[in-house]
């Protein structure tokens, strides 16, 4: 496939992304970079390759999980900047329109 400055334009529009003129002979040079790389993957042999879950043979690294002495319920709301009787108050984040 061959990245063209006209290709970049139409997935500039789809994303209602911009790019200057610097920034689309860029990202043509950059993506045809990437479609080459995968394309010289394409030309190594892994019929014999077995497929793997993970890259690692890695295990699972967690701790127990055990029971542990933590802050009284009341303590904590106590130390907090808002709280009511139960929960901690935080400010508004989300508008409605």
């Amino acid at each position: 496939m061959q990245i063209t400055p006209e290709l970049i334009q139409q997935l500039g529009s789809l994303s209602r992304l911009s790019f200057s003129k610097e920034e689309e002979s860029r990202l043509v040079e950059d993506l045809q970079q990437m479609l080459n790389f995968v394309d010289k993957l394409s030309e190594v042999e892994t019929a014999e390759i077995e497929p793997l879950m993970h890259v690692s043979a890695g295990f699972n690294t967690f701790r127990k999980d055990e029971p542990t002495e933590s802050i009284d319920r009341e303590e904590m709301l106590k130390r907090a900047p808002g709280a009511d009787e139960e929960f901690f108050r935080v400010p508004k984040v989300i508008k409605r329109s």
